[in-house]
């Protein structure tokens, strides 16, 4: 069913210092998903702290993550989401283009939404991921919205 929309989020995640899945989406086998909006925020307390690289691209395996399960936006809607989702990576996936990219200071957050007219779509069984790279250890909470 087209048009159903779901959330993956996750929340006080650490960085660490080397790059770092935060969330990863696997579209079911049988259809794609739209992104819809990705939004990050750091809780860094230094004016003076270094940028961290944020990225959402193309993943071609799973790597070692932690389940994470989406959840819908409209609650009331009876279907089930396809899409399933994971977090935090202790071995990260294989990763495959760079779609988006933006550096972002860890005490400002960001919300990021493509053009309705030219959203990023994750095609059928393929993942996506949300990654970071920070000069110093700081958590993060994230969150992913698409539409499948």
């Amino acid at each position: 069913m087209a048009g159903r929309i779901g959330t993956a989020k996750i929340a006080g995640v650490a960085t660490g210092t080397s790059v770092k899945t935060l969330i990863q989406l696997i579209a079911a086998s049988n259809h794609a998903i739209k992104i819809r909006q990705v939004s990050i925020g750091f809780h860094g307390t230094s004016a003076t702290a270094e940028p961290i690289k944020v990225e959402l691209k193309r993943q071609t395996d799973a790597g070692t993550m932690s389940s994470l399960t989406p959840v819908k936006g409209d609650d009331s809607c009876g279907d089930t989401l396809d899409t399933t989702a994971q977090h935090t990576a202790t071995a990260e996936p294989t990763a495959g283009d760079i779609l988006w990219n933006m550096p972002v200071h860890p005490q400002a957050p960001l919300i990021w939404e493509p053009p309705w007219d030219a959203p990023i779509v994750v095609g059928a069984g393929d993942r996506i991921g949300l990654a970071v790279t920070a000069g110093a250890d700081v958590n993060c909470d994230a969150t992913i919205i698409f539409e499948e």
